[in-house]
């Protein structure tokens, strides 16, 4: 799979049932992904594996994951700055 294929279809990956996680999500796959090193492209695979009430548990700070890679990715991902609206 290509690199820009690989990127279409996490972002579809990224589409929850939750206005606020996707775009939480989608942010992340804008801003960090085309830097992010494998390591953390694999954990943010993991996390697209999670079911979306425990994701936004996690994003809203009222749980914390019990994998310390995850808790991490989602403490970047929650720190991630909006983009403007255009």
């Amino acid at each position: 799979m290509t690199a820009d294929a690989e990127q279409r279809a996490l972002r579809w990956r990224c589409r929850r049932g939750m206005r606020e996680l996707d775009q939480l999500l989608a942010r992340y796959l804008d801003q960090r992904w085309p830097e992010a090193s494998d390591s953390e492209r694999g954990v943010f695979r993991r996390l697209l594996d999670g079911e979306d009430d425990t994701l936004w548990a996690w994003c809203t700070g009222s749980s914390r994951p019990a994998d310390p890679e995850l808790a991490a990715l989602v403490d970047r991902i929650v720190r991630l700055p909006a983009q403007p609206a255009a």
